[in-house]
């Protein structure tokens, strides 16, 4: 064993994700049922570790949606796992959000190709994860989260260093405490949430804790930045028919509007729900609510307030 596979074997040792558990050794003796009560349990407590981390999480999305709020993108970088929770989470903005084309990315060690398929050794590069911020001109005003269950995944490690030294705010989600990860953002999130019931499966509860984190750190920057009205998606895009029925229950939900005056309003706009409501709720025509949200940055409310007087 070289020396580089030895130090290797040895901090992956030390982390709580790798850990063994030596009271699930015969784990692939039970019945089905009985693994499933075990694995259901496990994920019970991911999002009590998660709640421990709600003030970092706090923190990140308040400087993430300050510099979004003045054009600024949001960056996700990770490897395997981590990189495809970030792709996804990614690329669910725009159709619930109608976020612009780019205002917020995964990135993956490997490229687009790591979403399906092993890139072998791409998770190991830094140098990759500069190469890869570089190409999307990451800059001051934007804001990148770096991703790893181990937190100790060169790749998102490096994109974070990277980034910060580029002036962009830096996050940096792992599920190990004192990550090098952590150390190198700005904001450092440790959902700790403890050894896998596989060993050092952390596509398990460290994936799930991601995940849960990944959505909080996109939809309530989305709401800080006025794409919702209430606990309404009045920003979703509507591009298939699922998504044209939710928008005009959307309208209906937030104007109490008939049928027939929805339907009117959707048409008027060019199924922009959010116009659509500001035409019925202050009772101005397409024009005017297109350039009262324009005035109020597309936030919903204060557009209201205006029109209202």
């Amino acid at each position: 064993m070289t020396t580089e596979r030895h130090s290797l074997r040895t901090e992956l040792e030390t982390l709580t994700t790798e850990a063994f558990r030596p009271e699930l050794a015969e784990i692939d003796t039970l019945a089905t049922l009985d693994i499933a009560r075990l694995m259901n349990g496990e994920d019970a407590g991911v999002a009590a570790a998660v709640a421990l981390r709600l003030p970092e999480i706090s923190a990140a999305i308040d400087g993430i949606a300050a510099r979004m709020a003045q054009g600024g993108r949001l960056v996700y970088a990770g490897a395997g796992t981590a990189g495809r929770l970030g792709v996804l989470d990614a690329s669910e903005c725009p159709p619930t959000f109608n976020t612009g084309p780019g205002q917020v990315v995964g990135v993956i060690a490997g490229g687009p190709g790591a979403m399906v398929t092993s890139v072998e050794g791409a998770e190991d590069s830094a140098e990759l994860a500069r190469r890869d911020l570089d190409a999307l001109g990451v800059g001051p005003a934007d804001s990148v989260v770096g991703i790893s269950a181990s937190g100790r995944t060169p790749y998102a490690v490096g994109a974070v260093a990277h980034a910060r030294a580029l002036g962009a705010l830096t996050v940096g989600l792992s599920c190990n405490e004192g990550s090098a990860l952590a150390a190198a953002a700005e904001h450092g999130i440790e959902v700790v949430v403890g050894p896998e019931l596989l060993t050092g499966s952390t596509r398990l509860k460290a994936g799930t804790a991601q995940k849960l984190v990944l959505n909080m750190l996109s939809t309530i920057t989305m709401i800080r930045l006025g794409k919702t009205y209430g606990n309404l998606m009045v920003d979703v895009r509507a591009s298939n028919d699922k998504l044209r029925a939710r928008s005009r229950r959307i309208v209906a939900l937030a104007t109490g509007a008939s049928d027939e005056e929805i339907e009117e309003a959707l048409g008027a706009t060019g199924g922009e729900v959010k116009n659509a409501i500001l035409m019925i709720l202050a009772g101005v025509d397409g024009p005017l609510a297109a350039r009262l949200l324009e005035e109020s940055d597309g936030r919903l409310r204060a557009a209201l307030t205006t029109a209202g007087g």
